[in-house]
């Protein structure tokens, strides 16, 4: 079906997504998103982007262009703009490039100085504004050419029940906008997740945009997905909460009551470039190659290989495509792997009294990792992990009583106070089974050093390959001034600052 064909079945298309993410919700599909890796929703989503900004190409320029779609249709845009690259209008291009500029500085701007002031300055209204003036009172439309929004309908359509008899014309594109949407809002979730210290239920946003596209399919609207650029708009404005989105909604409506029809000389290359600089966030995850090059080379191809499927064909593709690769480059790693420790690693358990005042009793572990660390298993690596710190109570007793902080969803209460350093427990993690990783896993080893430090468990990490040492400090957050890398386990030992009188007093198995 091509887009002019799916156009016609918006109100429908609408209500076919909204019944399978509420069906993928039922059937507790959230929990097979840990296929999704981040080097393959990055790429899925930048390739989507790069879809976007190219439809808005001959807007951008003031060409005429047929309507060119299906595989590879994004090379043939491309090619019929060098065929045709007279007939472009001087006067768009120019009023593009000099409101990308704009948008790109004062955007800049905000972003940079938005602790030192109080109000953000909305660039993109006051540029559709002042464009639409200028248009108008130039003339700009029948003078010089340019393409122009036009009439704009006032208000919302009559609500009209989807006909069920429509739902199976449209159930395979409706599944491709359901996914790749859910994905895109997922990815975003998770970052504002890991930005603000929260947890993600990934079953419930299944539920969530289902449910969130019930009403508006009745009034003949596009299913609904988070935006990357709005999702950075309200970060650089300080929002928090739902109210902020409240607030959107409220002045939407008054410009489609009472704005919309003052925006018809609201020229085309000006919403094009809005348009394009609003993606700015999701094209910049370009940059995300230097990181997985350095990290796994594996993941810097599967990145790869799934932006050129994504814009060679489409993102549902994309995202299909980089799943099964995925998955199949595990499947093939995993039996090749060398099993370099052989022997059954005990947790060893070690306690010491400081010679000082303090009553208190310091811990030691020792954990193995057997096993390689990647996306399929990082999750329950980090939880095997906390269950391990939570049964044997490794948190200080002044972090229990000042922080209330939950390692499991990273929520912190309370006030921060100085950390009572005669607590501090250590952590060695002995890496010499660790035979390979990729990003997923060098994040979570990450993510476990940083949540240990906050609960003042200084955290060890022996035996440790040379390419673990170079994605982990390539990855950053690690203490500068201790050492964390050590040769042996006895040398991590060896490296703890304090007096040592140590009394093994229980050996268990490994979880």
């Amino acid at each position: 079906m091509d887009l002019f064909s799916l156009s016609l079945f918006i109100p429908y298309l609408e209500w076919d997504v909204t019944l399978q993410q509420v069906l993928m919700f039922m059937l507790q599909l959230g929990s097979a998103t840990f296929l999704l890796t981040e080097p393959v929703i990055s790429a899925m989503t930048t390739g989507a982007a790069t879809h976007v900004v190219t439809s808005q190409v001959k807007y951008l320029l003031g060409m005429k262009m047929p309507y060119i779609s299906g595989p590879l249709a994004f090379f043939h845009i491309y090619a019929y703009v060098f065929e045709n690259i007279r007939s472009v209008q001087l006067e768009a291009l120019l009023l593009s490039l000099l409101s990308i500029v704009v948008l790109v500085l004062v955007k800049e701007l905000n972003e940079k100085f938005h602790r030192n002031i109080k109000v953000v300055l909305p660039i993109d209204l006051l540029l559709i504004i002042a464009t639409s003036i200028a248009c108008y009172y130039a003339d700009m439309e029948y003078v010089y050419g340019i393409e122009v929004v036009g009439n704009i309908p006032k208000g919302l359509p009559s609500p009209k029940a989807p006909s069920m008899s429509v739902l199976p014309e449209v159930v395979t594109e409706a599944f491709g906008v359901a996914l790749v949407g859910y994905v895109a809002s997922l990815a975003l979730a998770q970052g504002s997740a890991k930005k603000f210290k929260y947890t993600v239920d990934d079953n419930q946003e299944f539920l969530a945009h289902g449910l969130s596209n019930v009403i508006p399919s009745f009034f003949f609207c596009i299913p609904s997905a988070a935006a990357m650029g709005r999702t950075a708009l309200l970060y650089s404005t300080g929002a928090k909460t739902q109210v902020a989105c409240l607030i959107s909604c409220v002045l939407i409506l008054v410009v489609i009551y009472t704005i919309g029809p003052l925006l018809y000389w609201l020229p085309m290359c000006v919403l094009a470039s809005i348009i394009v600089v609003g993606l700015k966030g999701m094209l910049m995850q370009f940059r995300d190659l230097k990181k997985y090059w350095n990290v796994d080379k594996i993941d810097w191809s599967i990145w790869v290989s799934t932006y050129v499927f994504t814009i060679c064909f489409a993102a549902n593709v994309g995202l299909l495509y980089g799943v099964v690769c995925t998955i199949a480059i595990v499947i093939f790693r995993f039996p090749r792997a060398k099993t370099l420790n052989l022997k059954n690693m005990k947790e060893v358990e070690y306690k010491y009294k400081v010679e000082d005042n303090c009553e208190s009793l310091k811990q030691v572990k020792i954990v193995s990792v057997n096993s390689p660390l990647v996306f399929l298993n990082a999750r329950k690596f980090h939880a095997d992990l906390l269950k391990i710190i939570q049964k044997d109570g490794m948190s200080s007793q002044c972090e229990q009583n000042t922080l209330l902080c939950s390692f499991s969803n990273g929520s912190c209460h309370g006030e921060l106070v100085q950390p009572c350093h005669s607590d501090r427990h250590v952590l060695i993690l002995d890496c010499s089974g660790l035979n390979f990783f990729d990003y997923t896993g060098v994040s979570v080893l990450l993510q476990i050093y940083v949540d240990c430090k906050n609960r003042y468990i200084d955290v060890l990490l022996a035996h440790c390959k040379g390419s673990l040492i170079k994605a982990m400090q390539y990855g950053g957050n690690l203490d500068s001034e201790n050492p964390v890398f050590f040769e042996s386990i006895s040398s991590a030992i060896d490296a703890i600052p304090i007096h040592r009188n140590y009394s093994k007093f229980s050996e268990q198995s490994e979880l």
